[in-house]
């Protein structure tokens, strides 16, 4: 009876511990704690175009801007040991919506950074 509790509470652990799979904002899947918060969504009445300007501007000042794929609208950079994604879309004329996504080295989510990257794309785009 014992044996059969540990090993179930063994499993249970395991389990509980073991990293997942998570879903990027480009689409990608990659390994990593999957049930952490890791994402911040924005609109703004301003044009694509402006909206992903201002984000590649801002991920340049903070980091190092690793990918940027202008087809799906999608940038990919790294601070201070963290990646980031940000992805722009239309959803109506005029009116952009913006996902950022940040996972620390450990492979899990990290909002606070994500919600510094939204903050300071907001502040680019009213300097503009």
């Amino acid at each position: 009876m014992k044996c059969n509790f540990f090993a179930l509470l063994a499993a249970v652990c395991l389990v509980s511990l073991t990293p997942g799979c998570y879903t990027t904002v480009e689409g990608h899947k990659k390994a990593g704690m999957p049930l952490r918060k890791d994402r911040i969504e924005s609109r703004y009445e301003r044009k694509p175009a402006e909206v992903f300007a201002a984000a590649k501007v801002v991920l340049a000042q903070m980091g190092t801007l690793t990918g940027e794929n202008t087809i799906a609208s999608t940038l990919e950079a790294k601070v201070d040991n963290n990646t980031v994604w940000v992805k722009v879309a239309e959803v109506e004329p005029g009116i952009s919506q913006v996902w950022v996504q940040a996972r620390r080295s450990s492979l899990a989510g990290n909002v606070d950074l994500a919600s510094e990257v939204d903050k300071r794309i907001a502040l680019e785009l009213q300097a503009r």
